[in-house]
């Protein structure tokens, strides 16, 4: 392992023996870590280095003298760390900056050496991923293990090594370990158990070296973050803390489990990722886990992705139509292991479908499964690691990886199933080209969709085992039909494509065919074809669920096909809006966690998504009182 071998360090030539050790030439994309010991008068000088000593490096890039600023962290005893990953090939100079009389203002270099990877992952066209090598995607595909900074070794390194074989690419999990543990590690908040990060770095490189990226739970639910770390300096110096050890790895951060549970939710994450955004010199990819969707915190301007945590289609449709960012799903469910358990916890069947589900709704899918997910209470048995569940994963991720994924969005010219496809326009064409379309069918049955004319190779997929049937006769024309799957005793996968100009595109330089802009809402009375009929009342109390209706103006095939949300936010309350309803009707609770004052000026907001695409909103104010 290579933390484990990094000890074979070469000195600098410009800084005194045994004061700082420079690694050697690190491959491009990986880290180089520096070591700096204190000296006996600066050790006694700085009872607590965590808190007193301040440590950075100022790196130069070969191209172009671009500067990246790294915070270093103390590593336990005299001992500190400044870990550094280069993004650009060349000599890499570097100076220290610190309140240590021997390390600041000392410089040295080191080169970079062949790449191994692709780098680390950053948004691309809006809805997507990229890496930092040039035309490279990524298509994310998740595991859950939240225990997995203290499950034993072996245990970890075997899931691990079984995840990266499946295809996973990402896992997530908590820096601090399950509620237990997160206490002593944070026992005391201006002394941490340095160990216990020792181990996590051991883990979090094991990942990266099995193509595995870690997204990082700063704290659990339950508000247990804001509890163990009390005051702004102390939360400051721990997310430094966790940018210094892990932001030369690669990772994605993900906030804290289910923010919603958090008090003042809203401004505390915006004051942990301000720390990010400050110390982060990669900018990582940032979001938050939630009860149900981190979207409404998009408008504080400081996410890079939504996170959802839901099987709900209409939920799925509407907010990847407004909000024009990638959606990482994290639990779609969690499937059993072996026998019953919580409400979540569904059958492999039931959990395929709603991988898919999600998938041809835009979303980039994390998995979980009740005996390797090591939730609260929960032990990792490695017996459920090669679950039905994972290898539907692994068949996921084959079928979208011989597909221009990074084109593809929700297609809505269906019918008897859910699609995503590429089409665009192409020069003045007032038509659209057509490239490749996916059609999943959760209950097999008759199927048409609606294509740019063109000739069209047609095929079958088969997501319980990932084989193809492919059949012999191409369609050509633009209304395909068919009275289904091959076998329909199972969910199947419908493929439209045209393989010329599919491999043509495939041999461009572009990473994408067609910039991605976000929808345009219609909000206009005449635009809209429904209006909101209930609650028929001015005034609403927080914490009761009352009955809400939308009425369809203007009927007809497209809007039978209505997609809905419903939002309430009161305005001003600073703690953002609420999803209450993703159906045309029903009872509706209003949550009490909507404002702290009363009366409020309540807003009910409602989107829908219709058959084609499009995208509306209706708006209705009601006075909100104290429950």
């Amino acid at each position: 392992m290579r933390l484990l071998t990094v000890a074979a360090f070469i000195s600098a030539l410009t800084l005194p023996a045994q004061t700082v050790k420079v690694c050697p030439p690190p491959p491009l994309y990986e880290f180089c870590e520096i070591e700096i010991e204190m000296s006996a008068a600066e050790a006694a000088e700085h009872s607590n280095p965590y808190m007193s000593v301040e440590l950075r490096a100022e790196f130069r890039s070969p191209k172009g003298g671009r500067t990246k600023v790294m915070p270093g962290f103390w590593d336990g005893g005299r001992n500190f760390k400044i870990r550094f990953s280069p993004l650009d090939p060349g000599r890499w100079d570097f100076r220290i900056v610190s309140n240590l009389p021997s390390a600041s203002g000392k410089t040295g270099s080191f080169d970079t050496g062949s790449p191994r990877t692709d780098g680390f992952i950053r948004v691309h066209n809006l809805r997507y991923w990229r890496r930092n090598a040039r035309e490279t995607t990524h298509y994310w595909m998740g595991d859950t293990c939240y225990s997995f900074s203290t499950i034993p070794w072996e245990t970890f390194s075997k899931l691990a090594d079984i995840r990266s074989e499946q295809k996973f690419n990402h896992m997530r999990g908590f820096v601090l370990g399950n509620a237990n543990n997160a206490a002593k590690v944070l026992a005391d908040p201006e002394n941490p158990l340095i160990e216990h990060f020792q181990e996590v770095d051991q883990r979090v490189d094991y990942l990266n070296q099995k193509g595995i990226i870690y997204d990082v739970i700063l704290g659990g639910g339950s508000n247990q973050l804001a509890e163990l770390l009390p005051d702004r300096r102390t939360r400051e110096r721990y997310v430094r803390y966790l940018v210094a050890r892990y932001a030369a790895m690669n990772i994605t951060w993900q906030g804290v489990e289910r923010f919603e549970e958090y008090e003042n939710s809203r401004a505390f994450l915006k004051e942990i990722n301000r720390y990010i955004d400050k110390w982060d010199p990669y900018k990582h990819p940032r979001s938050t886990a939630a009860v149900l969707t981190s979207s409404p915190l998009r408008e504080d301007r400081w996410m890079d992705y939504v996170v959802q945590r839901s099987s709900d289609p209409a939920l799925a449709t509407v907010e990847h139509e407004i909000h024009p960012a990638p959606f990482v799903n994290i639990e779609v469910g969690v499937e059993s292991a072996g026998g019953a358990g919580q409400s979540k916890f569904v059958d492999s069947d039931t959990l395929r479908r709603r991988i898919w589900s999600a998938a041809v709704h835009g979303q980039y899918v994390t998995f979980a499964n009740a005996g390797t997910w090591g939730a609260e209470g929960s032990t990792v048995d490695l017996k459920y690691a090669d679950s039905p569940g994972a290898r539907a994963m692994t068949h996921l991720y084959d079928y979208f990886a011989q597909t221009r994924y990074a084109d593809l969005q929700p297609y809505y010219r269906v019918e008897g199933g859910a699609a995503i496809g590429l089409t665009f326009f192409r020069y003045r064409a007032e038509t659209p080209t057509g490239v490749e379309f996916s059609v999943y069918l959760d209950k097999p049955g008759p199927v048409e969709l609606r294509v740019p004319k063109h000739e069209y190779g047609v095929s079958w997929f088969n997501p319980m085992d990932g084989t193809w049937i492919d059949e012999k006769k191409k369609f050509k024309g633009e209304r395909f039909t068919t009275p289904g799957p091959p076998d329909p005793s199972h969910d199947w996968v419908l493929y439209l494509r045209r393989e010329g100009r599919k491999e043509a595109m495939n041999n461009s330089f572009l990473l994408a065919w067609r910039k991605i802009k976000p929808k345009k809402i219609e909000a206009g009375v005449a635009d809209v074809p429904y209006e909101i009929q209930f609650p028929d009342t001015d005034e609403l109390t927080a914490g009761e669920a009352f009955e809400f209706n939308a009425t369809v103006k203007k009927t007809g095939r497209v809007t039978k096909k209505m997609q809905w949300l419903w939002i309430a936010e009161v305005a001003g309350a600073g703690i953002g809006a609420q999803v209450i309803g993703t159906t045309q009707f029903g009872k509706f609770t209003l949550p009490a966690t909507l404002t702290k004052r009363y009366p409020a000026t309540l807003g009910i907001r409602l989107v829908g998504v219709d058959g084609l695409g499009r995208v509306f909103e209706t708006f209705k104010p009601y006075r909100l009182e104290k429950p």
